[in-house]
């Protein structure tokens, strides 16, 4: 869209035709136990990397598609979709377009149908020119030959975002951001590591050289969903983000990139530049179509680089969008009840100081339960924004969250006299207040490393500027399996600067 002040962006990748045949299904069939659909509607969509083209330019901005296409049906049918849209630059196919439709009742996948195996088989000189002048390049990569065709270029100028797919080849060196799924990441880190992982295949194609094929479907790898992204790997959530934050940095190293975020489904997104990661949450779990929520994360971290966005907050833009992407109906459009779910409070997680829960006993029910248990800790003097948007970031990655409190000696001795502003039994109440608290652990040390070696939490949470940010816990969580994470903090808030300014109000 000329004129929005928005970046133009490049797309260079695999397309496909998408259709969804929607019906209901009420009984099953006579001959066999499967779901007899009556069909009500049929609609043909773009998917792949001319999805991800369609979603960039729905932002406003100008997008130019390169990709496979040919004179068949579908790739005729494509172009109708994407005209007045995107631009395409063709790419020659050795076959037809590749097909996916889905057969859906009540709102719910029942059965795919996949067909055409066409690969793209060279680059024309046009599309190098559109690569080579671009402002920035998004690589959709579904494995079809687009991206390696134009390798050599892409070379040259490093894209800002690489989404991958187990059968693409890997990103190129000095890539800004790659963005696999749990699931992808799991297998790219598999064949860093001279490790195989082993499926059947369910797009055809050929597998990343040297390795055995890979499963993931793309809508579940890249689901914004409400299962949480965990099923992928059989673990318990919080080993499976410490397991998922070695991974991304292995895949770091290994590629020579930038940074990779990879994306755990209603979780959110773990970005990492090789170190620390920062986890940046899901705003809510949504229960909508999740096909296409992983285009509708690259093309939003690709365009927020372009405009000349940190990647960190690109990160949170992309995990925004993919958000509300699902609670919109998905790359279906069908509605879904997106409402979050309401987590009632207990009498054991009550204000009341008399019912207070112990940290011990909530700690125990959820582990025995096989849950996530989270921690965060901190003064928490003046209760801020900040404070609570972090709070209810923390909660949302595991099951329970223990918020570990300094003592007021503690307070003291960090924030100096007159500090803290609020006393201890105060400053815990209004902690325990919190829908999004379950309980509160006190600490006399300067640091809660021993509080938190008592209590051992799977995952142990920091606000914080993720390039400035320390995290002297981590090594302390791994001695037990857990993992260290930083998350977006709301910047200008502090207790400090709410009291500078109350005191500059009285004067």
């Amino acid at each position: 869209m000329p004129g929005s002040g928005k970046s133009p962006l490049v797309v260079v990748g695999d397309a496909l035709l998408d259709r969804d045949l929607t019906g209901t299904a009420d009984r099953l069939a006579p001959d066999a136990p499967v779901p007899v659909v009556t069909e009500h509607t049929r609609r043909a969509r773009p998917g792949g990397a001319a999805l991800a083209a369609c979603l960039a330019a729905r932002d406003g901005r100008d997008v130019t598609l390169v990709t496979g296409v040919g004179d068949d049906p579908a790739s005729e049918e494509l172009r109708r979709l994407l005209d007045g849209r995107v631009k395409v630059i063709g790419l020659p196919l050795t076959g037809a377009l590749p097909e996916k439709t889905r057969v859906l009742a009540q709102d719910r996948p029942v059965v795919r149908l996949d067909r055409g195996d066409g690969r793209v088989r060279g680059a024309t000189e046009e599309a190098r020119e559109a690569v080579r002048s671009a402002p920035a390049v998004l690589v959709s990569d579904y494995g079809r030959g687009a991206a390696d065709a134009l390798r050599d270029v892409l070379a040259e100028r490093p894209p800002v975002v690489w989404d991958p797919h187990p059968r693409g080849g890997p990103p190129v060196p000095g890539t800004r951001l790659v963005t696999p799924a749990r699931s992808e990441a799991h297998a790219f880190a598999a064949t860093a590591q001279g490790r195989h992982t082993t499926g059947a295949p369910d797009n055809g194609g050929p597998p990343v050289p040297g390795t055995l094929p890979v499963t993931p479907a793309r809508s579940e790898a890249h689901a914004f969903a409400a299962t949480g992204g965990d099923h992928n790997t059989g673990k318990a959530p919080g080993s499976d983000l410490r397991v998922a934050a070695r991974e991304a940095a292995t895949l770091v190293r290994h590629w020579r990139v930038a940074c990779v975020a990879v994306t755990m489904g209603a979780r959110g997104a773990l970005l990492s530049y090789g170190e620390h990661p920062l986890l940046v949450p899901a705003p809510a779990a949504h229960h909508g179509d999740p096909c296409g929520a992983g285009d509708r994360f690259a093309a939003t971290a690709a365009g927020l680089l372009a405009d000349g966005i940190l990647v960190g907050e690109a990160v949170e833009g992309a995990v925004a969008a993919a958000s509300e992407f699902v609670a919109a109906g998905g790359a279906g459009g069908v509605a879904d009840d997106d409402s979050p779910p309401t987590v009632e409070k207990s009498a054991e997680t009550s204000a009341d100081p008399d019912t207070a829960p112990d940290p011990h006993a909530v700690i125990a029910r959820v582990r025995a339960a096989g849950g996530t248990v989270v921690a965060a800790g901190g003064c928490f003097d003046l209760l801020h924004a900040g404070h609570v948007g972090l709070l209810q970031a923390a909660r949302r990655i595991g099951d329970c969250l223990v918020v570990c409190l300094n003592s007021d000696a503690s307070v003291r001795r960090r924030k100096g006299a007159g500090r803290p502003v609020n006393p201890l039994a105060d400053r815990i109440r209004v902690l325990r207040a919190l829908a999004c608290v379950d309980a509160v652990a006190v600490f006399d040390e300067d640091t809660p490393e021993q509080l938190l070696a008592e209590l051992r939490p799977d995952v142990w949470v920091k606000g914080g500027d993720y390039t400035g940010a320390d995290l002297p816990e981590a090594a302390l969580l791994q001695e037990w399996g857990g993992q260290a994470v930083l998350l977006p903090y709301l910047a200008g808030r502090s207790s400090t600067t709410l009291l500078d300014r109350a005191a500059e109000g009285a004067r």
